[in-house]
């Protein structure tokens, strides 16, 4: 697999950095979970179980490895950055400062290992105004404008169904922690990372910024090219309260429709830029599509060349046709469904293992592995270190 021989110390919690090193762990790397004393990673205990298991843990932590360590004590300190020191990665997700009142900061483990690619995640980044404020995903959606954009039926912003910092930094870091490590075979010199949640989402609004940008005003969603703006990317009622949508503006998608409807009359203002001129075909969108269910709609667009498509609730996205034959969602042998892996190489793809580590399961293997014999271990115990 292409990240085998890869080892990754991983310090961070809830959705950003463990989703990153599952997906490493998927494609091959040895990832070291470095959970706190006591109850450990949070998503063991957040939301609904299985067999005593969270689907949220199950999701996040598949085929990782279970340390726990006090590193508010001068040995399990020590024990981390001897652990640090056998490491290509290392990932933390402390507010700023915090590291390294730990003593696990970039610059004592980089003394250890020069080789280290250090990845430090946070809300807001290591500097600026906004670097200890309290945050998680939905602040920094806030403070970005991503919640402006993501208006309501009624015009308020509304909570997107995704944790779109969480999951766009988990992703910015994962290419710029593969970039280091590429770099790393030429100059074999590591690197520090400072991904910031808030930075993810400004660089992931590429598409969004052209009337500030150009006009310096914000953008009047129903005038948005893909904010609502054209008839034929905009989400519809139907007659059951379900919903249906258009996610194509372009002209030959558009005649499509219109033709199949019966209102070719109406291409032009379908054609029209963003805004007020597409007004007449949605008030005709609007009217004809609560006319029949969601059902009597996949079955009236089949085969017509238009990207149309119903809007799923999640039980049925993850039971749909195109899903299951991408093998995003799979069932065990017990029933229980995951998440595959997004990324499918044809050569060396990634193996999903279900393995989940218990909480410090590989405490004393990795002490040991890192030098600690039985009495070393019972010491360590004994003074609270794990």
């Amino acid at each position: 697999m292409k990240l085998e021989g890869i080892r990754v110390l991983d310090l961070s919690l809830f959705l950003p950095g463990p989703a990153l090193t599952q997906m490493m762990a998927d494609h091959g790397a040895e990832v070291i979970k470095l959970e706190p004393i006591g109850a450990g990673e949070p998503n063991r205990a957040i939301g609904p179980t299985r067999d005593g298991m969270t689907v949220y843990f199950a999701n996040t932590h598949r085929n990782k490895k279970s340390i726990q360590l006090n590193l508010k004590t001068e040995e399990g300190r020590a024990v981390a950055l001897d652990l640090a020191a056998s490491c290509d990665v290392m990932i933390e997700a402390f507010r700023p400062g915090v590291a390294e009142r730990l003593g696990v900061g970039y610059e004592a483990v980089r003394a250890r290992n020069p080789g280290i690619v250090y990845c430090s995640m946070s809300a807001w980044g290591q500097d600026g105004p906004y670097r200890f404020k309290p945050a998680h995903d939905l602040t920094t959606e806030a403070i970005a404008g991503v919640l402006n954009l993501n208006q309501g039926q009624d015009g308020k912003p509304a909570i997107p169904g995704i944790a779109c910092a969480d999951m766009i930094s988990s992703m910015m870091t994962l290419s710029a922690l593969l970039m280091a490590l590429l770099r790393r075979k030429d100059t074999g010199q590591g690197d520090y990372i400072d991904v910031a949640m808030a930075d993810s989402l400004i660089a992931a609004m590429l598409n969004n910024f052209g009337s500030t940008f150009a006009e310096n005003r914000a953008p009047v969603l129903n005038a948005e090219r893909a904010l609502g703006g054209y008839a034929f990317y905009n989400i519809y009622e139907t007659k059951d309260g379900r919903h249906v949508v258009f996610g194509g503006s372009e002209t030959h998608f558009a005649k499509a429709a219109l033709d199949k409807l019966g209102r070719p009359d109406l291409l032009e203002a379908a054609t029209t830029p963003p805004g007020p001129g597409q007004d007449p075909v949605k008030a005709f969108l609007r009217e004809v599509i609560k006319t029949r269910t969601q059902a009597e709609w996949i079955e009236f667009f089949e085969g017509v060349d238009t990207a149309f498509a119903q809007v799923h609730t999640l039980p049925e996205a993850v039971n749909d046709p195109q899903i299951r034959h991408r093998q995003m969602i799979f069932e065990d042998e017990r029933g229980w469904k995951h998440i595959g892996l997004p990324m499918k190489f044809k050569h060396e793809p990634g193996r999903t293992e279900l393995k989940w580590p218990k909480l410090g399961e590989h405490t004393e293997e990795i002490l040991a592995n890192l030098g600690h014999d039985a009495e070393a271990r019972a010491r360590l115990k004994a003074a609270g270190v794990y």
